[in-house]
């Protein structure tokens, strides 16, 4: 076997482990997969926005449970890094939860309450991009109010009671 049958046997050997590696793989293979850039590119993404409310808002009467965009949302930002709250915690949990149980509820208030009163109530949005034609569209849906009394669900978001689920059989 001479150097170019010894050389087109490797390359080819090469090629077909990496084929191997990348139709495992569903087309993903390693140092493109990490990178959501590369792996999701294009697909619709959600995270979390928390927004700290006027004091007066404690009621939630008083907020708009539309879902609207990045730029009509009311109050401030709330910075979660400073408050030792990690962003990618809230925004698992706000993306991830079908339904908003009680626990799911409490869980989600003990990430910003945990021995501490709250500043000022808080609203958390469930915020939503996708790509239309060649622009971005990006939603914002409140999810829940926290406020040192208590907490409240998007009324929209909330599960059906049982005596309307019962109703609707």
């Amino acid at each position: 076997m001479n150097v170019s049958q010894k050389s087109i046997r490797i390359v080819g050997g090469i090629l077909v482990i990496y084929a191997l590696l990348v139709a495992t793989h569903l087309g993903e293979f390693w140092p493109f997969s990490i990178y959501p850039m590369f792996s999701q590119a294009g697909n619709p993404w959600s995270r979390s926005l928390v927004r700290e409310m006027p004091s007066d808002v404690a009621d939630a009467r008083k907020v708009s449970w539309t879902t609207t965009s990045l730029d009509s949302l009311a109050g401030d930002s709330y910075p979660l890094v400073p408050q030792g709250i990690n962003q990618n915690d809230v925004a698992n949990y706000v993306s991830k939860t079908e339904s908003w149980t009680p626990d799911r509820i409490q869980g989600l208030r003990s990430i910003f309450a945990k021995n501490r009163s709250l500043p000022s109530p808080l609203l958390v949005y469930r915020v939503r991009g996708r790509l239309a034609d060649d622009s971005v569209s990006v939603r914002a849906t409140p999810v829940l109010l926290l406020t040192n009394e208590g907490s409240h669900l998007n009324p929209s978001l909330a599960p059906p009671s049982p005596a309307s689920a019962s109703s609707a059989r």
